[in-house]
């Protein structure tokens, strides 16, 4: 006798921060390697972030979101916990990068989220045992301490850390979520992209893309 099915996991909260630089066809972004220890998403070259702590949703903020990621954010999830995945998503590059977006003091990081967009959001499929519900924010480089030429550094988490052009980190070792963001991006360059957050998911364990638009909840 087989036992019942197991419920699918819970998806953790997360964010992850897209740094790019330059601009048009040739426009570069910060992916790093995940080490082969990992047990989620080894081996693959991601974008830095990871999960949303309970200190991400009251951490002090030099400069809030923008109005309308803000917006389009506080309408899902909550005002507190959209200012906390920005949060995340600059701590965790910090943390990872060593990039810093904002200040860091004695208290940790206190960061500048003015200059943050909220690109896109994803959850991983429901038979994964290990899930999360991420969402992907964007920045330019030039509002990052150092600029486009600091040095990269972090945890270690992070390996063969660097800026490449967009088509190259396309045809590099990545999972499906992080080409659908890539996408995107490039669709923002082109003017392509619609008014709408883009989210991926998955539907029957294949993936599907819907979109959330600014006038519906």
């Amino acid at each position: 006798m087989t036992g019942a099915p197991k419920r699918p996991v819970r998806p953790r909260d997360a964010a992850s921060l897209v740094i790019l630089r330059g601009s048009g066809e040739g426009t570069e972004v910060l992916m790093g390697k995940r080490a082969r220890r990992h047990k989620f998403m080894p081996d693959m070259y991601v974008f830095p972030g990871g999960r949303l702590d309970r200190e991400d949703r009251f951490a002090p903020v030099l400069r809030d979101l923008p109005e309308k990621p803000l917006a389009r954010l506080s309408n899902q999830f909550g005002e507190e916990t959209a200012r906390g995945l920005a949060v995340a998503a600059a701590r965790e590059t910090w943390e990872e990068t060593g990039l810093v977006l904002g200040e860091v003091r004695e208290q940790g990081l206190h960061a500048d989220l003015s200059g943050m967009d909220y690109l896109a959001r994803a959850i991983t499929p429901p038979p994964s045992p290990i899930r999360f519900h991420a969402r992907f924010f964007v920045v330019d480089a030039e509002r990052v301490q150092g600029g486009p030429g600091a040095p990269l550094g972090g945890s270690g988490e992070l390996l063969d850390l660097a800026f490449r052009p967009i088509q190259e980190a396309l045809a590099m070792p990545i999972a499906d979520v992080t080409e659908f963001v890539l996408e995107e991006v490039m669709r923002r360059i082109r003017g392509t992209s619609i008014e709408a957050v883009p989210i991926f998911s998955y539907q029957n364990n294949a993936p599907i893309i819907r979109y959330q638009h600014l006038d519906r909840q």
